[in-house]
């Protein structure tokens, strides 16, 4: 499953967005209601290419956002922010230029270093906790199903080309968080099952513990969409790149919490040893303990 996504990233890379590669942000004001498609229209006519058109504020207060244009200078990059204004002057209906930026290219690697710093900080937290709070097995399945969800996530971006910003690096985030709650959730199921079902293997014991959680992980799944499902439709543009990366993320990683994380135990031979309580000294074992003839 990981195959087309790694290839996609390896080859296509991701589509980075005005954040992460510099550009320019236009905030204009319409004297009437603006019409965000018959302004994506005028600009791709008048040949601008990865602009971003969405409300600002009110529905005549209208933000641009355009990465540098490959076909212009350095210099005619710095001042496209005035070119845009002129060309939607044009429209015939008044317009006012509110405020006009560039970002410059360093800021996008800035950004770009400290996302993916970010995320490698945050799958090492997770590891360091799982394994404090259960056993090192279980933080390494843990990390290798956030690893694979995030991959997932990124891969998806790559193969359709959507904008990949800043809305999409908090998706991700979220993503790891939610993706936590699922795999903490069935460990900790399946170390309760290992310490109380004596005569069963580990296969059929984290069978067990994963049909035990799997209607509570199918419902959390499925209200969280609900929610995304509406962000998506009724949310805008602004937060679609968000809406879109922790969709994707939720359906993932509610697969990688059944799948993933489990096989990764068993891959590792995990077994009840692992998971047994320690006996203090003077302490009998239960496990030698008779029961109470009643």
């Amino acid at each position: 499953m990981l195959s087309p996504h790694l290839s996609s990233l390896a080859i296509n890379q991701l589509n980075w967005g005005l954040d992460f590669t510099g550009g320019s942000l236009v905030e204009v004001e319409y004297e009437n209601s603006a019409d965000p498609n018959a302004i994506r229209l005028q600009l791709d006519e008048a040949g601008f290419q990865g602009h971003v058109v969405q409300f600002f504020g009110s529905d005549k207060d209208i933000l641009v956002r355009i990465p540098p244009q490959k076909n212009l200078t350095d210099k005619e990059n710095a001042r496209l922010g005035d070119r845009i204004t002129a060309v939607l002057k044009e429209g015939g209906q008044g317009v006012d230029l509110r405020r006009s930026e560039f970002v410059g290219p360093a800021v996008g690697e800035e950004l770009t270093n400290q996302g993916g710093l970010g995320l490698l900080a945050a799958l090492g937290s997770v590891m360091v906790y799982i394994a404090f709070r259960f056993q090192l097995k279980f933080a390494i399945g843990a990390v290798a199903a956030l690893f694979h969800d995030v991959i997932i996530t990124l891969g998806a971006f790559s193969i359709v080309g959507w904008d990949f910003d800043l809305t999409v690096v908090a998706a991700l985030l979220a993503v790891i968080g939610y993706s936590l709650n699922d795999t903490i959730v069935v460990s900790d199921r399946v170390r309760e099952n290992f310490r109380k079902i004596r005569k069963s293997n580990p296969t059929a014991i984290i069978n067990t513990s994963l049909n035990q959680t799997l209607g509570r992980t199918l419902v959390t799944s499925f209200t969280t969409l609900l929610v995304l499902v509406a962000l998506l439709v009724m949310g805008g543009e602004q937060i679609r790149g968000f809406a879109i990366g922790l969709t994707i993320g939720v359906v993932i990683g509610t697969y990688s919490s059944i799948y993933i994380a489990a096989n990764v135990l068993l891959a590792m031979g995990i077994s009840k040893e692992d998971l047994a309580i320690p006996i203090k000294e003077g302490q009998d074992d239960p496990d030698m303990m008779e029961m109470p003839d009643r």
